[in-house]
C-alpha cells in the first residue's frame, strides 16, 4: 500500500530522525537519490556526460538538495547551471559543492540565452511553500519550460498545496517528481497530482519515524487481491451474497442493465432488480432475478444499489425511501443523491456507501462545482462526516473517505476515457456486489474503484470507451488482480 503523510508530520520524523544521525545525513541521502533520477531521465534522450542540466533553486533544504544533486551530476560530466531564485536564502554549503564540482550559477534574467537545456530540476519551493509561485519565478518557470525539456520536480512541483491537492496559483508541471522519505497528499490528489507526473520515492530511512496511520493511502494489487471475495468449496449463489438493484426508470431503461451489468461481475452470488426497467434488464440478463415492483417486495438481499436512472417521480423517492429504511449496506448513486433524506441516511445502522461526483458533491455540501474539484480532500471528509457515511468522491482522483479517523484512501486506477455516459452505474453495481458479498463500506468502494478503473484501462487501450465495455472487462481487470 502506498502512503502519504501531510507536511507537519513529515517534519516531526524528519527531526527524529535527524536527531540520530551526523549532520547532513539525510540531505546527502535526498540528493543521491535525486542524482539517479535525474540520470535516468538524461539517459532516456542521450547520456549524462555531455548533457545540459538547468537547476532552479529555492531557499531551504529543497534548493541544498537541488545543489547537491547538480554537483554529483556535475562530477559524472554533465553541464550544471544553476538560477538562484532566492541568493540571500540559498544553502551555501550546497551551492559551494556545485560550484567545486564545475557547475555555474547564471542569471536567470534572461532565459533565452540559456542555449540547450536536456532536463529542467524544479527546486524552488518544498513541501513548505504556501501559495502559488511569485510573479518572477512564474516567469521564469514558463521561460524554460514552454518547449518539449522535461522537467524534474525536487519533493513536489512548486506552486502545489502539499498536503490538499490544491492548486493556488501558478505551478510548475514536471513530467516526474521524486520525493523524499513519504508521499505527501498533494502528490497524489488532483489537481496537484496532474502537475506532478510520475513518482519516484527515494528512501532516505523515515519509515521508522512516521506514525502507523497515515493521512492518505492508495491501494495496489496485493492489497485489492487480499480484499477480493472468493467462494469456497461450501459456497452458493445465496450464501455469496445477493445484491439488490433498484435503478433505471422509463425514460432511462439502460442506467439499470448497465447497474445489473456491474453487480453481476462484482463478486455476489446474485443479483435481484426492482424497478420499471425490469423488461430491458431480463432482455440483456436473464440470469437477473427481477421484480417490477418495491425493492422491499423483491425478496431478501444482502445490500441494495439505488439510484442510477431513477428520474424524480414520485415512485423514485418512495424507492430511495423504501431502500434506506433496509437493515443491510446500501449504496446511493445519482438521481438517489438527490431524492434522499440526509437525516434518513444519518439513522442507518448498517454501513451507508454515497458515490458523487464533483457536481453532486457540491449540491449535497451546498457550495459551487469549482470548490469542490479545487479541494477534493476537503470535500470528500466534509461529506463522510456529515452525513455519517463512506463517500466515494468520482473524478480525476477519485477519493473514498468514511466518517471516523480512517486515512482517505485515493483510487491510482483509471483513465480519461473513463468520463463516459453510465460508467457510474457500472461502478455503483460492483461496488454494491462486493458489499452484498461481505467487504466492509470502505473496503467495496476502494476496491470497486481500483477494479472498474483497471478495466477501463483494459477496454480502452488509448482509445474511446463505452460503460457496457468497463462492465465487460472487470473479470479480466479482477484476474490480473489476482494473479
Amino acid at each position: 500500500m502506498r502512503h502519504a503523510y501531510g507536511v507537519e508530520t513529515v517534519r516531526a520524523a524528519e527531526k527524529a530522525l535527524m536527531a540520530r544521525l551526523p549532520p547532513g545525513t539525510l540531505m546527502r541521502r535526498a540528493a543521491a537519490g535525486l542524482a539517479v533520477a535525474c540520470g535516468d531521465l538524461l539517459r532516456r534522450s542521450g547520456r549524462v556526460y555531455g548533457s545540459r542540466v538547468l537547476l532552479l533553486v529555492g531557499s531551504g533544504d529543497n534548493g541544498g538538495d537541488t545543489l547537491y544533486a547538480g554537483a554529483r551530476l556535475a562530477a559524472r560530466g554533465a553541464g550544471v547551471r544553476a538560477v538562484l531564485t532566492s541568493p540571500d536564502k540559498v544553502h551555501r554549503a550546497a551551492l559551494a559543492a556545485l560550484l567545486a564540482a564545475g557547475g555555474q550559477v547564471v542569471d536567470g534574467a534572461d532565459p533565452g540565452g540559456f542555449g540547450r537545456v536536456d532536463l529542467v530540476v524544479d527546486g524552488i519551493t518544498g513541501i513548505g511553500g504556501r501559495g502559488g509561485l511569485r510573479p518572477g519565478a512564474a516567469e521564469l518557470v514558463h521561460a524554460v519550460t514552454r518547449g518539449r525539456t522535461p522537467v524534474l520536480a525536487v519533493d513536489l512541483p512548486s506552486g502545489v498545496e502539499a498536503d490538499t491537492g490544491q492548486v493556488l496559483g501558478a505551478a510548475v508541471r514536471a513530467d516526474a517528481t521524486v520525493t523524499f522519505g513519504a508521499y505527501k497528499p498533494g502528490l497524489l490528489i488532483d489537481p496537484a497530482a496532474e502537475h506532478a507526473g510520475a513518482l519516484r520515492l527515494v528512501d532516505i530511512g523515515l519509515a521508522t519515524e512516521l506514525p502507523a496511520r497515515p493521512d492518505l493511502e492508495a491501494l495496489q494489487y496485493a492489497d485489492v487481491a487480499a480484499l477480493l471475495p472468493v467462494p469456497d468449496a461450501e459456497s452458493d449463489k445465496y450464501r455469496r451474497g445477493v445484491v439488490g438493484v433498484a435503478a433505471g426508470s422509463e425514460r432511462y431503461p439502460g442506467a439499470a442493465v448497465l447497474a445489473v451489468a456491474g453487480a453481476l461481475r462484482g463478486g455476489a452470488g446474485a443479483v435481484r432488480y426492482a424497478g420499471p426497467g425490469a423488461e430491458a434488464v431480463i432482455a440483456r440478463f436473464p440470469e437477473a432475478l427481477v421484480h417490477p415492483g418495491r425493492p422491499s417486495e423483491a425478496g431478501r438481499v444482502q445490500a441494495w444499489v439505488v439510484g442510477p436512472g431513477l428520474g424524480d417521480s414520485s415512485a423514485a423517492a418512495a424507492a430511495v425511501s423504501d431502500v434506506l429504511a433496509a437493515d443491510v449496506p446500501v449504496l446511493v448513486d445519482a438521481d438517489g443523491l438527490r431524492l434522499m433524506d440526509a437525516g434518513a441516511v444519518r439513522a442507518r445502522t448498517a454501513g451507508t456507501v454515497l458515490t458523487p461526483h464533483a457536481g453532486e458533491a457540491a449540491a449535497l455540501l451546498g457550495v459551487g462545482r469549482e470548490e469542490v474539484e479545487a479541494s477534493r480532500l476537503a470535500a470528500v471528509r466534509e461529506l463522510a462526516a456529515r452525513y455519517g457515511a463512506t463517500v466515494l468522491l468520482k473524478g480525476s482522483t477519485t477519493l473514498v473517505a468514511e466518517a471516523g479517523d480512517t486515512p482517505v484512501r485515493v483510487n491510482p486506477t483509471g483513465t480519461p476515457w473513463l468520463a463516459t455516459a453510465g460508467s457510474g452505474d457500472v461502478l455503483s453495481g460492483l461496488t454494491g456486489s462486493l458489499l452484498a458479498a461481505g467487504l466492509a463500506p470502505r473496503d467495496a468502494a476502494s476496491v470497486g474503484a481500483y477494479l472498474h478503473g483497471l478495466a477501463a484501462r483494459r477496454a480502452s487501450d488509448g482509445s474511446p470507451v463505452a460503460a457496457q465495455d468497463v462492465a465487460d472487462a472487470v473479470p479480466a481487470a479482477w484476474r490480473d488482480v489476482r494473479t
